[in-house]
């Protein structure tokens, strides 16, 4: 629906800007009050004052050059910010803001500026409280790195240096929150705390990032897929977004509007809807702003302003015959006059009036503000609408009536347009309307009708309507639903009400053509999705041949993708019966069994080590040893005989005995512990001496080094086979020996080998081999040494436990009874005096507090 929201007016022509010169182009501007400045690309700050003149109804406006001033740098002007309180102008040009006289554009005497600036903004909700300041932020020249100003008539003072965690493309400020564009995604930081918060990515090399404060605590942001999206401090969206284009440059705000600029055009959309309101052709534009409540744009020789029309006059117009603002006016004036409750009943019912009158007119935007000031009964509009209403519905219609229409058909005097008009503005109306008060009582009147405007428009909404709550009363939705062929929507309307089989025995219908929706191509994954998750086993049960015919391995999912709590209820015994006659499926259920639930019972892990030996026989006779799919069952073959340890491995050796799998036999000789077997199959068979030395590998693994280093002497004792001289087997050995030093016992080694071979031959294994007995002894070496001084530590503990000698002689006296001592037994006080033992006892000194001994 398009309004006429704004008129583009002229404010600063070329010729008053540039004269004869061409070059000059339009940087930045800036509006205070009356106050008009314009920074240009040849290092000029213009100052005009402008006065808006109103004739005949029309608004113009008349710019009166004050003043122009070069900064005498040779650079453009970048920004422009005026703070008014302190009576300068804020002027970025070559990385450094100058304070300059707002009147004069005179730099202040002080030659106060802040350098170093990439890019700036004021602190439109400052926390300093000082109204002789301003705050500034701006984005440093330092890399990742935001600063904060306070910028006094004379001075600058810096008050705070964040780092952000990218290199800051465009910044906002609301208090102690910044609202940042940094080159990946937008955040908010609080300056103060250090503390961020993530909003949504955004890659600002492709596009120009829009960061804009638009209210207290909230911004206006440039994000993915063209959206202008609404975010607060504490990062979320309280808004719905409008849709821009892609390549939206800027952006403002005029309550309730939010206008963009692009290359062509001037965008205006409504913030209480989103919609897309009006659209003003607007070539070579590059900058949009507001000031105050006045909306300007420039190109690079003009400047434009945007004067909003009054929304009053908006809707004036359509209701005059009416008379309803004046109904209006009239009821407002007379409320004095009249019973508050009679009055809020009257005021009500012009409300809706009104609201109908907008409604005839497609004014729908103010017919659905009125009708909810108004709290109008939406079936009253539902009722407008042929068949929408359910037929078990109870409605009348009010009386007197709100409206002089029978139906939508009078209304629309049969115009197809309008119709669709009406019903696609009744669709958005219900949708919003079904989840608030106004729906309470009759929800299913409501959800019946906007099921029914879904299905009819085709509407992609109608599927959401379905698989969310909702109050839509299934004879009437089914029979509507059946009416306009959409099958699939009815079987979700079944599945709602608890009627999965019918929604189901629909579904399949669909799939095998016996009736025709294009709603879903991929119906059939649906309803193998739909039976992954159904707590319904019959339904499952029924089904299942059904989803396994049609594919195999799709169909399978039914069984290996359910929940882990309802994996229980299907027996895999049962499951196997069924999936019997289809041999792929069977596969990918007992990997599903074996691999990913790792249940390790015998006949699993036996079967599924059967099907691929079968596979890979069948495949191996019809097609060449590279084939894919051979290839790919031979490698999952042989993970299963290597990895599982609960097959029956003399049965699957007796199914492969006379055939050439000998990679698959040798494997299974290793779990028999008969690696004799296995490597002479490996080396004289395959004559595959990487996959013998893998085998050696992991044969070994989680066991202990000998074990290990048994079967590398067995490998090797194969390739030095004195029975066969083949010199491929000599190699073999020579670079077993040398690429896994490690794994051998040198001595015996060399012992092995053939007195014939040169020490240049082995010298990669000698020398590993040193460096390994080198290693050990020192590792040995420094064990032992380590003991030793624990040793020791012990020792010089147990003599520090023991203390000092305690030296008795005849010439010691007791300390109770003074006489001397006539036998070896003795107390002794930690005071280091001695007494009697018998003594001792007399006293009843404390136990604890003696010792007793024996020299």
């Amino acid at each position: 629906m398009s309004l006429k929201a704004f008129k583009l007016v002229p404010a600063v022509e070329r010729e008053m800007l540039m004269g004869d010169k061409a070059r000059i182009n339009v940087e930045c501007i800036e509006c205070c009050g009356k106050n008009l400045y314009i920074g240009t690309n040849d290092c000029f700050v213009f100052h005009f004052l402008l006065e808006e003149k109103i004739s005949a109804g029309k608004i113009t406006f008349a710019a009166t050059k004050q003043l122009h001033k070069y900064l005498g740098f040779k650079k453009a002007v970048s920004e422009l910010k005026a703070a008014s309180a302190l009576n300068r102008l804020l002027v970025l040009c070559d990385n450094t803001i100058t304070l300059v006289n707002m009147m004069n554009l005179e730099p202040i005497p002080t030659g106060a500026r802040i350098k170093g600036a990439v890019t700036f903004t004021l602190n439109e909700n400052p926390m300093s409280g000082d109204p002789f300041c301003v705050e500034v932020c701006i984005i440093s020249i330092k890399r990742r790195t935001i600063q904060m100003f306070m910028v006094y008539e004379d001075r600058v003072q810096i008050v705070k240096e964040v780092s952000t965690p990218e290199q800051p493309c465009a910044v906002a400020v609301d208090g102690h929150y910044l609202c940042l564009a940094l080159t990946t995604q937008y955040i908010i930081l609080n300056y103060n705390t250090g503390i961020s918060q993530d909003l949504f990515p955004y890659c600002s090399d492709e596009k120009r990032p829009i960061v804009k404060r638009i209210g207290r605590q909230e911004f206006l942001l440039a994000g993915p897929g063209g959206l202008g999206m609404f975010a607060t401090v504490d990062g979320i969206s309280q808004r719905a977004p409008v849709h821009w284009s892609e390549n939206v440059i800027g952006a403002a705000l005029c309550f309730p509007y939010v206008v963009a600029l692009d290359d062509e055009f001037i965008t205006v959309h409504s913030m209480l809807d989103q919609q897309l309101k009006q659209t003003l052709p607007f070539k070579e534009g590059h900058i949009l702003q507001d000031f105050e409540g006045k909306v300007i744009v420039a190109t690079n020789k003009g400047v434009y302003i945007l004067v909003p029309l009054p929304l009053e006059r908006q809707i004036q117009d359509l209701l005059t015959s009416h008379r309803v603002e004046e109904a209006l006016v009239l009821a407002k004036a007379a409320r004095r006059n009249i019973p508050k409750e009679k009055f809020q009943v009257m005021y009500k019912r012009i409300l809706q009036q009104a609201g109908f009158i907008h409604f005839a007119q497609l004014q729908f935007l103010e017919a659905k503000e009125l009708f909810r000031s108004g709290q109008l009964d939406v079936r009253e509009l539902i009722s407008l609408y042929p068949f929408l209403l359910p037929a078990s519905s109870s409605f009348i219609r009010s009386h007197p009536p709100l409206h002089e229409y029978a139906d939508l058909n009078q209304l629309t005097q049969g115009d197809q347009e309008k119709m669709t008009k009406c019903k696609r503005f009744l669709m958005s109306y219900l949708n919003e309307v079904r989840s608030t008060e106004v729906a309470n009582g009759y929800k299913e009147d409501i959800d019946t009708a906007l099921l029914k405007l879904y299905a009819e428009a085709d509407h992609e909404s109608l599927l959401d309507l379905l698989v969310s709550e909702n109050f839509c009363l299934l004879t009437d939705s089914a029979a509507w639903l059946e009416k306009h062929k959409k099958y699939f929507a009815l079987g979700l309307l079944y599945h709602y009400n608890g009627q999965d089989a019918a929604a189901l025995q629909l579904w399949v219908k669909i799939v095998n053509g016996d009736v025709q929706d294009s709603t879903r191509s991929d119906l059939y994954e649906y309803i193998v999705d739909f039976l992954t998750f159904c707590s319904d086993q019959k339904l499952v049960w029924k089904y299942a041949e059904w989803v396994l015919q049609k594919s195999e391995e799709v169909g399978v999912q039914i069984f290996t993708k359910r929940p882990v709590e309802d994996q229980v209820s299907f027996n895999p015994d049962n499951v196997m019966d069924c999936l019997s006659k289809y041999p792929k499926s069977l596969v990918k259920y007992l990997e599903y069994l074996v691999l990913d639930r790792k249940v390790e019972k015998e006949k699993y892990h036996t079967h599924l080590a059967v099907l691929y030996l079968e596979a890979a026989l069948q495949r191996k006779s019809v097609t060449t040893d590279n084939c894919a799919e051979f290839t790919e069952t031979q490698t999952k073959l042989h993970s299963l005989l290597q990895k599982s340890d609960f097959y029956r491995i003399h049965f699957i050796l007796d199914k492969i005995k006379g055939t050439d799998l000998h990679m698959e036999r040798a494997i299974l000789y290793g779990k028999l512990e008969e690696h004799d077997k296995a490597l002479h199959i490996l080396v004289h068979k395959l004559k595959d001496f990487s996959a013998a030395e893998d085998y050696c590998i992991w044969s070994s693994e989680s066991k202990d080094l000998p074990y290990r280093r048994r079967l590398f002497h067995m490998l090797l004792l194969v390739y030095l086979n004195p029975d066969s001289s083949d010199c491929e087997l000599v190699m073999a050995a020579v670079d077993l020996l040398n690429n896994h030093a490690a794994e051998f016992d040198a001595a015996r080694v060399l012992q092995l080998v053939p007195d014939s071979w040169s020490v240049q031959l082995l010298s990669p294994f000698l020398t590993g081999a040193m460096r390994e007995s080198i290693h050990t002894k020192r590792m040995t070496q420094i064990t032992l040494g380590l003991a030793k001084t624990e040793n020791l530590i012990y020792k010089h503990d147990k003599v520090k436990l023991k203390g000092s000698p305690i030296i008795l002689s005849d010439k010691k006296l007791c300390q109770v009874c003074q006489s001397p001592f006539c036998e070896p037994a003795f107390v002794r006080y930690p005071n280091g005096g001695m007494v009697h033992t018998h003594c001792a006892a007399k006293r009843l000194m404390n136990p604890n507090m003696t010792h007793h001994s024996q020299t």
